[in-house]
């Protein structure tokens, strides 16, 4: 049997050969034990996001005088009506004057609500001072924190704060200029229209 011979540049493509075919097998076959773990492409279901928790209504603190059974401070929930807190401090007394107050109006937090009692002949007062009417009404422009306050649904609070305004930005030219100051709303202006007028 005749020996094969190779000559070196034969001896070195077989070599050559023979290297590419372990490394191909090694990757084919040595690579299975290292075989990575599969990735999970399931999706985790979704949940409701928790809702917050809501937040305790603002608490409204009022002053309630005049003609009630029960005249003091009270403490109600944001939204309340004048009706609420005049409830709160028992109800109007006999002598109140109960067509002289707007009891829908809503409250703000610090008013006085003030119910003026009859005086002699049906007029009402409020705080000893007569409660203006259409006869008789305020002067926007020149009442006193004291005649404002006289005026049903306006407290202390609020009857500085239209004389802060009026301060500041100059007299009244309607009585819808009272909408821009805080604790008067559209339901309490109706309630004093007629009661008070722009000089």
């Amino acid at each position: 049997m005749p020996s094969l011979t190779l000559t070196r540049p034969q001896a070195i493509a077989l070599t050559l050969l023979a290297i590419a075919a372990i490394l191909v097998a090694a990757r084919l076959f040595g690579g299975a034990g290292g075989a990575r773990a599969p990735v999970s492409t399931s999706v985790p279901p979704l949940t409701a996001p928790v809702a917050p928790v809501a937040a305790a209504p603002a608490v409204l603190v009022v002053d309630v005088a005049g003609a009630v059974r029960r005249p003091g401070l009270y403490r109600l929930p944001h939204g309340a009506r004048i009706a609420d807190a005049i409830a709160r401090a028992g109800g109007m007394s006999r002598r109140a004057s109960p067509s002289s107050v707007n009891l829908a109006a809503p409250l703000a937090d610090g008013e006085q609500v003030v119910v003026p009692a009859l005086g002699p002949g049906g007029a009402a007062f409020a705080s000893g001072v007569s409660a203006a009417s259409p006869s008789s009404p305020v002067d926007l422009n020149s009442a006193t924190v004291e005649q404002l306050d006289a005026l049903p649904g306006i407290g202390p609070v609020t009857a500085q704060k239209i004389v802060d305004y009026r301060t500041e930005h100059g007299p009244f030219t309607s009585v819808d200029d009272l909408d821009a100051i805080p604790g008067i709303g559209p339901s309490r202006i109706d309630n004093l229209r007629g009661l008070v007028i722009p000089s």
